[in-house]
């Protein structure tokens, strides 16, 4: 038997990029009933409009209004943006890079952090993200920070289905090395850079198969909704 999430109850699921956070959080949230939020689409989203419209990436002030007011729906498996279906085309190598240079912006980050704490006004939340048992809720009912090796991680995203056709020129060096770089931009940035919050527990799954890691997860909830 699962544990019974409190209605209020947030799940932070932090990480570095191809640790598995979304496969892991959209099964958390499927095994436990609540609604599951990609935190990083939403960066990815409103840089993906940015440049449909031809902002420079490096208008702060452009980008965060552009963030404030972007219609942006999140479901489990799809990403729109003023309603047009942008699950691809958000997953890009391009978009991969600008979205890193994006998520540096204070004032971008102020906006999508409000959005992202009102989407939690709606009940149960599995969040996944970089920065969400530091930042966005730093009181998460549970915290959890995904973590593999280097290899690992650029394994599973040169064989990411999502991804495909944005590296399928790629060799896995050059994913290593692009993973590398975004690691280094996340964890240097100044405001809210990727690091495990005090309280998160920490799971690598580095060769650890899917539902294993689910287990585990599964396991840490459980727990810690056992001793609120």
């Amino acid at each position: 038997m699962e544990a019974k999430v409190p209605f209020q109850s947030v799940i932070a699921i932090d990480g570095p990029s191809g640790a598995g956070k979304g496969s892991v959080s959209r099964a958390i949230a499927r095994a436990l009933g609540c609604r599951y939020v990609d935190t990083g689409a939403m960066y990815r989203a409103v840089t993906w409009l940015a440049v449909q419209k031809g902002l420079s990436l490096d208008d702060e002030a452009a980008l965060s209004a552009l963030a404030g007011r972007v219609r942006l729906t999140l479901e489990e498996t799809t990403v729109t943006v003023e309603g047009h279906d942008v699950t691809s085309a958000i997953r890009t190598r391009e978009i991969d890079a600008a979205a890193a240079r994006v998520a540096r912006m204070p004032a971008v980050r102020a906006v999508l952090v409000a959005r992202q704490r009102a989407y939690a006004a709606d009940g149960r939340i599995v969040m996944e993200g970089r920065d969400i048992g530091t930042t966005v809720f730093p009181e998460a009912d549970v915290k959890v920070y995904l973590d593999a090796s280097p290899g690992e991680r650029a394994a599973r995203r040169a064989s990411d289905p999502a991804r495909e056709s944005s590296i399928s020129d790629a060799s896995l060096s050059d994913v290593a090395s692009a993973l590398e770089a975004r690691d280094r931009s996340d964890r240097t940035r100044q405001i809210s850079p990727l690091a495990m919050a005090d309280d998160a527990v920490l799971v690598d799954t580095t060769g650890v198969p899917l539902e294993r890691v689910v287990e585990r997860v599964l396991a840490i909830v459980r727990e810690r909704l056992a001793a609120r």
